[in-house]
């Protein structure tokens, strides 16, 4: 019924946007615009080559598959209509669009957290029990992480939407943010959110610090197992199989705990936008330079397409 209630009160949102400066909506768009490509062709491009090459069909780039496939799934949430609203100046979006574009990208940058978990497994998996690996990281043990990290992806990102669009929004329907998020949302209702805080904070909780504890934990086990390493050159190979996915770690996790372990009453809009930024649209485009740029199997990989062997 409050469904239905809250129909009636907002029937649409206006994302207020990154700027109201005309002179900026143009040169925003095409940053935006060269951004969003890289994301698409460096994404997709690394999924394809790890799908046509078969020396690319182990348990890392079986997760990094599916990690290129979830940064490109949650920065199209977000960017084309970013884009669309800066080069036509419509940032009007429906109210079934807002919940939408939340439930996507809520569920898709959970999916990521337990992703990032597991791969970090696998790498504790390949350092510290390398004669085990290929009986410990099997392919139906990948395929149920994988699975795992989906669905509890998605059913965390159900119950944040159904939540948050529960609440009675009356107080405006001018969203002060570029995208449909939970703190700017809950911001602009006129209900009781201290319970749907609440309940929103142990769901972010258990959604990211349970994967944040088991790679923490990861990775003290392969600096323990990297420090035995007796050889200078032994411990920089070991740890450089390592650097591109603790790199990104430090990135994702770094931002998004700053972004929403606090209370909707500490936000700023401005540098929540910035942060939001770097997130929905840099970190997905970086990842696939960070995992491929030092990469000596992806490099080759390429190059065999190019030569079309």
């Amino acid at each position: 019924m409050s469904s239905m209630e809250n129909r009636s009160e907002v029937n649409e949102f206006i994302l207020k946007g990154l700027t109201d400066a005309p002179e900026l909506q143009v040169p925003l768009f095409i940053i935006f615009l060269l951004i969003y490509l890289i994301t698409l062709i460096g994404n997709l491009g690394l999924i394809v080559l790890i799908f046509l090459d078969s020396r690319l069909h182990t348990p890392m780039y079986f997760f990094l598959s599916n990690l290129s496939l979830v940064d490109f799934g949650y920065s199209s949430a977000i960017t084309p209509k970013v884009m669309a609203g800066l080069l036509t100046g419509d940032k009007v979006i429906s109210y079934n669009g807002c919940a939408t574009q939340l439930f996507f990208f809520a569920s898709l940058a959970g999916t990521e957290c337990f992703l990032l978990a597991f791969m970090a497994y696998d790498r504790h998996a390949a350092v510290c029990k390398p004669l085990h690996y290929n009986t410990t990281m099997t392919s139906n043990v990948c395929a149920l992480m994988i699975s795992c990290s989906y669905i509890c992806g998605f059913l965390a990102a159900s119950i944040f939407t159904g939540k948050t669009f529960s609440l009675s929004f009356c107080r405006s329907n001018i969203v002060p943010h570029f995208f449909c998020d939970l703190p700017p949302l809950l911001v602009l209702s006129c209900s009781d959110i201290h319970t749907s805080e609440t309940l929103l904070f142990i769901i972010a909780s258990l959604n990211s610090l349970f994967p944040f504890i088991m790679i923490f934990t990861s990775y003290v086990l392969i600096f323990i197992t990297i420090l035995k390493i007796r050889s200078t050159e032994g411990r920089k190979k070991t740890f450089s199989t390592c650097a591109s996915h603790l790199t990104a770690v430090c990135i994702f996790y770094g931002t998004v705990m700053f972004m929403y372990f606090q209370p909707s009453s500490s936000h700023s809009m401005d540098s929540d936008k910035m942060l939001s930024i770097f997130y929905t649209m840099i970190i997905p485009m970086l990842n696939p330079l960070v995992y491929s740029l030092r990469n000596k199997d992806v490099k080759n990989a390429f190059m065999k397409a190019v030569r079309g062997q």
